[in-house]
């Protein structure tokens, strides 16, 4: 995943109300139940069936470092479904979405105007229909330019051009280099 997709992973994360599981047989009880299966658990994470079946019996209980995490990142991606779901439908329909970020903004604006790139450090609060929008590019498997190109069109109508009341001319605006970026719902 890029960065708007991390983002939004992190975003929904913080609406969980409990957290992962903390032991090494937990995750993988956990994970094997979720994949119905030590087969499926194992091919996700790179071990053997076997290896899969020591863990879930607590026969393993420290993994190594790099199996660790891609444990640790299999169970927080498939944590609290129905909480992710609520999130994302309450962003879609009433709450909207905050994007605070760093990034060097361009666009194209009319003559006499300076339409060079530069740094901005903004906090925006995009409405719903953008929340809707990059939920379903991400679900879609849409590229993290796509979901720039979103957010960017977002900051267009609700920063640069205040929801249509200020009249700037701005044909388009694009992020570039993203330093820092926050997503919350």
């Amino acid at each position: 995943m890029g960065i708007i997709g991390d983002g939004l992973e992190c975003a929904e994360q913080e609406a969980f109300t409990r957290p992962i599981p903390k032991s090494a047989g937990a995750q993988m009880r956990y994970l094997v139940k979720q994949l119905k299966g030590t087969r499926a658990a194992a091919e996700l994470l790179g071990v053997s069936q076997r290896t899969v079946e020591r863990y879930v019996k607590d026969q393993i209980r420290q993994p190594r470092a790099d199996l660790a995490q891609r444990l640790v990142d299999a169970v927080r991606a498939r944590w609290q479904p129905q909480v992710r779901k609520r999130r994302q439908q309450q962003a879609a329909t009433t709450g909207g979405i905050t994007v605070e970020t760093r990034a060097r903004f361009g666009y194209t604006a009319p003559i006499g105007t300076t339409d060079d790139g530069r740094f901005r450090r903004l906090t925006v609060h995009l409405p719903p229909a953008y929340a809707r929008r990059l939920s379903d590019a991400r679900d879609s498997g849409a590229s993290d330019q796509q979901m720039r190109g979103i957010i960017a069109e977002g900051f267009k109508d609700v920063y640069f051009e205040d929801g249509g009341s200020r009249a700037t001319g701005l044909s388009d605006v694009e992020i570039n280099d993203i330093d820092y970026l926050d997503l919350d719902y």
